[in-house]
Formats: structure tokens, sequence, C-alpha cells
């Protein structure tokens, strides 16, 4: 600009002089040449000036950008640690399943023999008269006492003979179990003066009764034998009448003869 101003002067200079006029119009174009110049020079410089302004802006919007990246590349490896150990946490679930369920599955296994038993009582078991269970091969046949057995006596009632009948008859064919007989009761104290001092006498006696019975009814005496608990193995509460009815029970136990008093114990293997 300050070259234009300067040119435009030295041409009135020249005017005021008497220079020939195709002089000063030359000199005239020439100005308006640098003029034009100027204002496209003008023009790049402010595009210029824009476009670095642009890049600036630029940058700093990738600055950010690239911050932002980090700290999302960032959370996508938390998350992914994440769900590596969710994974392999359901694995080690799913595995811990299975092999819960296999145990279960074992242990809900139900012998030939439970079987054969469970049918040969079948009527029984669905009047109510009869609980058969087993667990890790041990079976149980569990009467409750009013079945057996009036109020505080020892004398087995006409319908709980008819049922240890078909019991003895399902455990002449039972073999390699021994066969023992539980007496239990309830925490009501007998009365000290009479044939049971407590309740031990009584459970006990109760169970020598059907081991008896079994006996007479063909079960082998050496498979059999009888134990009384008292109340000290109660399967339900003794504040209500239906837990104490529930503890006076009868339980026959068929137990692996290798638990037989003077058994030899299983050699290792090696």
């Amino acid at each position: 600009m300050n070259r234009t101003i300067v040119t435009l002067a030295a041409v009135q200079l020249l005017v005021g002089c008497g220079v020939p006029k195709a002089q000063l119009d030359a000199k005239a174009l020439e100005a308006e040449n640098y003029r034009r110049q100027y204002g496209d020079e003008s023009e790049k410089v402010k595009a210029l000036q824009a476009r670095v302004a642009e890049l600036e802006s630029g940058q700093k919007d990738q600055a950010k950008a690239d911050e932002a990246l980090t700290a999302s590349e960032a959370r996508v490896q938390e998350l992914q640690k994440k769900v590596e150990m969710l994974t392999a946490l359901n694995a080690s679930l799913a595995q811990s399943k299975d092999t819960l369920e296999k145990a279960r599955a074992e242990l809900e296994k139900k012998s030939e023999q439970y079987e054969s038993l469970a049918s040969s009582l079948k009527d029984e078991i669905k009047a109510g008269k009869i609980e058969l269970s087993e667990l890790k091969g041990r079976m149980v046949v569990k009467m409750k006492d009013k079945i057996l057995f009036s109020s505080g006596s020892v004398k087995i009632n006409p319908e709980g003979q008819a049922a240890l009948a078909k019991v003895a008859e399902a455990l002449k064919d039972v073999t390699g179990k021994l066969v023992r007989v539980e007496g239990h009761t309830d925490d009501v104290p007998t009365d000290p003066k009479g044939p049971f001092p407590s309740n031990w006498e009584l459970s006990t006696t109760r169970a020598l009764t059907v081991l008896k019975l079994l006996q007479d009814k063909g079960v082998s005496a050496d498979k059999l034998s009888a134990v009384g608990y008292g109340e000290h193995h109660p399967i339900s509460t003794n504040k209500t009448t239906q837990g104490k009815s529930l503890n006076r029970r009868i339980e026959i136990v068929l137990a692996p003869e290798d638990q037989a008093p003077g058994a030899k114990p299983r050699s290792a293997s090696r």
C-alpha cells in the first residue's frame, strides 16, 4: 500500500511538471496494477491467516480427540478384562454346577436293593405306614410308633405286625447288609415308677421287640441288631404335637456288612 501511495504522489508531481499525458496514463495504470496486486495479496494473507487459525483450531480439536480416544481405549481394555474375568467365572460356575449335579445324582441314585424293597412295600408306603429312603448306600425303613405300639406299650399292634411281616419278607432277600433296628421317642419323660424308668429303656425295648418279630418272620439273626436312642436323636421339634409324633418312631437301617462288630476292614487298594 505504501508503494501505491508513493506512485500516485509521483503521478501528481509529474502532472504539475508538464509531463505528457501518455506517460501519465502509463503511470496511472502502473499504480492501478499495484493496487490490485496489493488487494490480491491482502486477500491471500487473510485466507492464509484463516487457514492458520483453522489449523490451530484443528490441532486443538485433534488433541482433544486423541485424549478422548486414549481414555476410550483404556476403558475398552478395562471392560475387556472384566469380560474375561466374568467369562472365566461363568466357566468355573458352570463346572462347579456340573460337579454338584453329578454329586447330587450319585447321592440320589437308588440301588437295585432299594428299588426291590420299595416295590415290595409299595402298598405300605402309599398308605403312609412306612417311609423308605436311601443315601450313600444306607437304606432306612421308617415306621411311626403309633402304627406299631399303643401309647407307653411295647406290644406290637396287629396293624404293625402286618406291616412288619411285609418288611421281613422284603428283607429276607437282601444281601450284603446288616439290619439294625433303632428305637426313638419324644422328650416326654416316662413314669419312673413304671416298667421303663426312662426313654432309654422304652426305646430299646421297642427296638428289641421289632427285632424279635423280624427274626420270627425269617430275617437271619446274624444280620440283626437293636439299639435305643431315647429322645436324643429327634427329627423334628418336640414343642408341637405333630413334632413329637414324628420323633416317636422305629427305624430299620440297612447298613453295609463291613460295619458289623468284628468285621475285618477292607484292605486299602494299592
